[in-house]
């Protein structure tokens, strides 16, 4: 299907709240809460005009899961974007500190005692 030209247009765009939301779609496959409010996404960088770099760590560094959660990026971001690169940052290091209120709320829900 041909792109029209209000598809091209800035004001569709999609911009780092929308980029951010669609990572809630992103589920942690260890702990069952997106990435979001697990405070895993360290940022969201706006690439030209159809790009965006996402600077992701993971709870631990030795998780076996990078390939589920790049699909799972990959799928979210499907029609948003058209080109999602996920950069794997190590630093700082990720801790519960990081989780979200409503990431503290899910996790809560799911049986962990989290502060």
């Amino acid at each position: 299907m041909p792109q029209t030209e209000a598809a091209d247009s800035p004001d569709t765009r999609a911009t780092v709240d929308d980029i951010e939301e669609a990572l809630k779609d992103v589920i942690d496959p260890e702990l069952g809460v997106n990435v979001v409010d697990l405070g895993l996404v360290y940022g969201l960088n706006l690439e030209g005009d159809d790009g965006v770099v996402i600077d992701m760590t993971l709870t631990s560094a030795a998780c076996p899961l990078t390939d589920v959660l790049e699909e799972q990026v990959a799928t979210v971001l499907e029609g948003l974007v058209e080109r999602a690169v996920l950069n794997w940052v190590w630093m700082p290091p990720w801790t519960p500190a990081k989780i979200t209120e409503d990431g503290r709320e899910q996790l809560r829900a799911l049986g962990f005692n989290v502060g």
